[in-house]
């Protein structure tokens, strides 16, 4: 996948990470961000993520709501870089208060229904983080917004939410508990007591009469505003669609987090959403990849115990004669590599230190560890490949530490634009 064309495309304006929770997409976000900034674009982040390491990463002391300016970026080809994070309830209150007449606004945040609704109702964080997504665009302030979407059991949440609250204040219910607050008066209460007398007798004995009442001074407040909802979800919705929008599917080279990547690129496809690419985070590497993990554990036996190879010329210890037989090459620890068996002026096995022994024995064992996680993520990326090989795929390496500054973040916006380098 190539990273820098996308963000250097001045025809890219949203570029959205996501994928299955824990598998770095903030992370990613921030790093291309980063990327396009010190490449002469004026770029915002957008996280969702309420860990504070990605602020302090950035050297801000705290995200919030509003773009900040992150300091320590290379301005010198002209671009910037802003971060937010999401705040699901002001974003709400952001709306109503944009959406309806003072006095009304006030009627709508003082109402308990709508407190717990804009705090923690199932799809809002979504909905907001798309709420967000369209306002700041519509601000055509920055040139790349760049989106790290929520953390979500299922990578489906993402997409599927905004419809779905959207639905839920446009929906049958709602619509009901509207309807006497729109024929007003007595009639309305007339209404109200013989035509939904069941309906609220169920929902007061299952919500409870006050919660059912605060629902309906809720729905009789927002009446007016329910359709701006499907409206906007239904344009974020086509936003997403458009050209200029580019997805990133973001995994870890684990089973499960490709699995759910393959499912998220199903429905990206089926939706017509902009797939780019997938970044396949956190891969493990080794400098020694030629030394396998057989051929490591053997050395690692032959050094913690009484020794099988090398021994004397060939005929002493344990090994005996086969030991130094041309069908079995002696096996150098310090290089991976074989041969004929050493001369008697090589060093012997029972040359070398106890210590010394066991501290090889113990590293090789190590790398015999990480040739196994190899050659299962290999297998794992394999997988994915074969059943999306239109997918184009980029590999971030594990790091050695957390992110914890610019510096890294650098790193990680380095090999995000690097080719894969696969020590398998």
């Amino acid at each position: 996948m190539e990273v820098d064309p996308l963000i250097d495309d001045p025809a890219t304006r949203i570029v959205v990470c996501c994928g299955s929770g824990g598998v770095g997409k903030t992370t990613t976000a921030a790093a291309l961000a980063l990327r396009a900034a010190e490449r002469g674009r004026r770029v915002v982040v957008l996280t969702i993520d309420p860990a504070r390491r990605l602020a302090q990463s950035m050297g801000i002391d705290e995200l919030d709501n509003v773009p900040r300016r992150v300091p320590g970026v290379d301005g010198a080809a002209g671009g910037e870089l802003h971060a937010m994070m999401l705040d699901m309830k002001r974003t709400f209150d952001e709306i109503v208060e944009a959406h309806a007449d003072p006095e009304r606004a006030r009627a709508i945040l003082a109402n308990p229904f709508y407190q717990s609704l804009s705090a923690g109702f199932a799809g809002t964080q979504e909905y907001m983080a798309m709420e967000k997504l369209g306002q700041l665009r519509a601000r055509d302030e920055w040139d790349l917004i760049v989106v790290d979407t929520p953390p979500s059991r299922s990578a489906l949440d993402f997409l599927d939410a905004p419809k779905r609250l959207g639905s839920f204040l446009d929906g049958r219910l709602i619509r009901a508990l509207t309807a006497p607050a729109k024929v007003g008066g007595r009639a309305g209460m007339k209404f109200l007591n013989v035509g939904m007398s069941m309906m609220t007798g169920t929902l007061g004995k299952l919500l409870g009469g006050q919660l059912l009442r605060d629902v309906q001074t809720f729905v009789a407040a927002m009446d007016t505003m329910f359709g701006g909802f499907r409206t906007r979800a239904d344009a974020t919705y086509r936003l997403l669609q458009a050209p200029g929008t580019a997805f990133l599917v973001v995994a870890a080279p684990e089973r499960d987090a490709l699995r759910e990547a393959a499912y998220f690129v199903e429905r990206l496809a089926a939706d017509d959403m902009p797939l780019e690419g997938l970044v396949l985070n956190r891969v493990h590497g080794s400098g020694a990849g030629r030394l396998s993990a057989e051929r490591a554990l053997a050395a690692a036996e032959n050094l913690a115990g009484p020794g099988i190879v090398d021994q004397g010329g060939g005929q002493t210890g344990v090994g005996g004669p086969a030991a130094t037989s041309p069908e079995a090459p002696a096996l150098d620890c310090t290089t991976g590599s074989t041969g004929t068996s050493r001369t008697t002026d090589s060093p012997r096995t029972t040359d070398i230190p106890p210590a010394v022994a066991q501290l090889t024995a113990g590293l090789l064992r190590l790398h015999a560890e990480r040739m196994r996680v190899l050659d299962r993520e290999r297998r794992t990326r394999n997988r994915f490949t074969a059943l999306h090989p239109d997918v184009p795929v980029t590999e971030v390496p594990a790091l050695a530490t957390d992110v914890h500054d610019l510096s890294a973040l650098r790193s990680i916006g380095t090999h995000l634009a690097s080719p894969p380098h696969r020590n398998r």
